[in-house]
């Protein structure tokens, strides 16, 4: 492949800019633990080439000294001592040095994945709605544990290395130079053949990272209780697990040639470093022979090549770890730009700089307002309908709003603008005399419930899914609350009560119980501000009449905002809003409505059917 395909190839992975400038300010927190490595690692690769040049000492001036002296052994005993006393130092150190890059590296790698987690937390709800769950989880694990290996050993195997070979290189020179020309003269070419092929496994490792996405997804949609249920309920077991072989198949490919790449490479690499020491003997067996045929003394001891050659040997492998460390490097580059592109995600919801707390709002908290709101969901077509147009209402502290309408209508939108987790694309959104955009996210939150259809239970305990709205309440709060939301018999009646484990997503428990331990941790919560999203709408009639009457209580002196299907359950609310189309086309009372003619009467009339 021509140099301008692949660099189009490796185009395809997220650009960010100044990205190996971010990644290198992800260790600024431990600089101090970074110079002392950077020294141990220096002193030990350095100190690392000094037996051999020991060595050339103690064959010409220990074991085989000029003239007829015999062995030195007061000098070979010396020198002996010395080289141990430098082994045990550099392998001790070594250690040491070992301890510290993998906390580092860890470290930098936990701080990362901190860091991802808490960009998505501070995401607006919207992108998760538009995001697979899967996608996200492979950025957060594997894209972050694809380059945890670098950041772990970078600095060592950078430094190190670095160090090993300027240092060789040094004691090669002092030895004999013209040796030294033999053994480096195809290193340049070597230089240019790894960066082809750091570039190949770039531009792989960004598709095998898109493949391990992918499968994330897949098992996290199947796998799920809700997955599993409706795989098993439409026979579709098969189906799905030869989607998830067929990924799985691609995965392995992919593996293969990453794995692949490069390998011919280092082949290549360790014959011609391996080979180096055979042309070294040839050379210096010319050198020598031409001294002998001249009458001069050796133009090159026995003790320089031994240690000439032991010095190039411990060449090669600092030198492959270099060039390992920078193919990683370059195929790791795909990987830092995905995680970057997350970081560098905008939050639709923000704080302005000078926001303040809906405790210091000029008007009553539970006071919620709709001016001329419009929304628009960020992915949809400028020219596409907005899911809301125009709309206005005002409720006052204390009162029940309903909001009723067809399917897709906008009813839900409207419930999440008012608790923020939706930001409003024109008008404005007041929450106790304020715009929300004026006032703290988080303050607005605090003061906002929320039932939903679906209600999302931990796999934990019944009293840990409880004290995730108030984590210090206390087992009379817990029960208090529970009572309150007509669950406390039922709870009561399990083998181990608040103790009971509820199971993924609370599927131990029937629809009627989920609900009414939601309203329950709502209740804990105690806010101002309750927002129902057709909590009663998936239940069986029983259980409707029961969560119902938990749901009037829970919503006596709040400000209730509900939205409903089911007309009845909305029948005594203060103000009924019908909402159609994005737009609130009628309002009223409940009778108020029937006498219209309108819209919802002809709802009700079809319930009534």
């Amino acid at each position: 492949m021509d140099e301008e395909s692949q660099r189009r190839l490796n185009a395809e992975a997220p650009q960010i800019p100044h990205l190996w400038n971010r990644v290198g300010r992800l260790f600024s927190p431990y600089k101090r633990a970074l110079l002392v490595t950077a020294g141990l690692v220096m002193f030990t690769a350095a100190a690392a080439v000094i037996p051999p040049l020991l060595v050339a000492r103690i064959f010409d001036d220990a074991l085989f000294p000029t003239g007829d002296a015999g062995v030195n052994m007061p000098l070979l005993i010396e020198l002996v001592i010395t080289m141990v006393v430098i082994y045990i130092a550099v392998a001790g150190l070594g250690v040491w040095q070992t301890f510290l890059t993998s906390t580092v590296g860890n470290q930098v790698t936990g701080d990362l994945r901190v860091k991802l987690f808490t960009r998505l937390q501070s995401m607006d709800l919207a992108f998760f709605t538009r995001t697979k769950t899967g996608v996200i989880q492979s950025r957060l694990q594997n894209d972050v544990g694809g380059v945890a290996g670098v950041l772990t050993t970078f600095v060592s195997s950078i430094v190190g290395n670095v160090v090993t070979v300027v240092a060789s290189l040094i004691a090669m020179l002092l030895l004999d130079w013209r040796l030294t020309l033999i053994a480096v003269v195809l290193m340049p070419a070597l230089v240019v053949v790894q960066r082809k092929v750091g570039q190949i496994r770039a531009r792989i490792a960004a598709q095998t990272q898109e493949s391990l996405s992918e499968m994330t997804a897949i098992t996290q949609e199947t796998l799920s209780v809700s997955g599993i249920l409706l795989s098993k309920v439409y026979n579709r077991q098969r189906a799905e697990t030869e989607r998830y072989s067929a990924e799985n198949r691609n995965q392995i490919h992919l593996q293969v040639r990453q794995a692949m790449s490069g390998q011919w490479f280092f082949g290549l690499v360790t014959v011609i470093m391996s080979s180096v020491p055979a042309v070294i003997y040839l050379f210096s067996g010319v050198l020598i022979a031409r001294s002998a045929d001249a009458g001069t003394a050796s133009a090159i001891s026995a003790g320089t090549v031994v240690a000439f050659t032991a010095i190039q040997a411990r060449l090669l492998f600092p030198l492959m770890a270099l060039m390992r460390v920078a193919l990683e490097v370059q195929t790791s580059k795909a990987l830092f730009a995905r995680i970057f592109e997350y970081l560098d995600l905008i939050p639709a919801i923000e704080d302005a700089p000078d926001a303040t707390d809906v405790s210091q709002a000029p008007g009553p908290v539970g006071q919620v307002e709709f001016r001329d709101v419009t929304f628009r969901y960020p992915d949809a077509p400028e020219d596409s309908r907005p899911t809301l147009d125009g709309v206005s209402f005002t409720v006052e502290p204390g009162s029940t709003h309903a909001f009723v309408g067809p399917s897709g209508a906008g009813k839900t939108t409207i419930v999440y603008l008012a608790a923020r987790l939706h930001e409003a694309s024109g008008g404005a959104v007041v929450f106790a005399g304020q715009g929300v955009r004026e006032l703290t996210h988080e303050s607005v939150v605090e003061r906002v419930g929320v039932v939903s259809q679906e209600t999302y239970l931990f796999h934990a305990t019944i009293a840990e899914n409880l004290r995730y709205a108030k984590p210090d309440a206390t087992d009379e709060e817990l029960e208090e609350a529970c009572r309150a939301a007509s669950i406390h018999d039922a709870i009561q009646s399990f083998e181990h009560g608040y103790d009971t484990m509820v199971g993924e997503r609370g599927y131990r428990l029937s629809g009627g119980e989920k609900q009414r331990i939601a309203i329950a941790r709502v209740l804990l919560k105690d806010p101002p501000v309750l927002l129902l999203d057709e909590a009663t709408s998936a239940l069986d009639t029983v259980s409707e009449r029961v969560v119902q009457a938990a749901l009037d209580r829970a919503s006596q002196g709040r400000t209730t905002l509900t939205v409903a299907h089911r007309l009845s359950t909305v029948a005594d609310a203060d103000v009924i809003h019908v909402v159609e189309a994005g737009r609130i086309v009628e309002t009223g009372t409940h009778s108020e409505l029937i006498a219209m003619g309108g819209l919802y009467a002809r709802l009700a009339e079809q319930q009534r059917d």
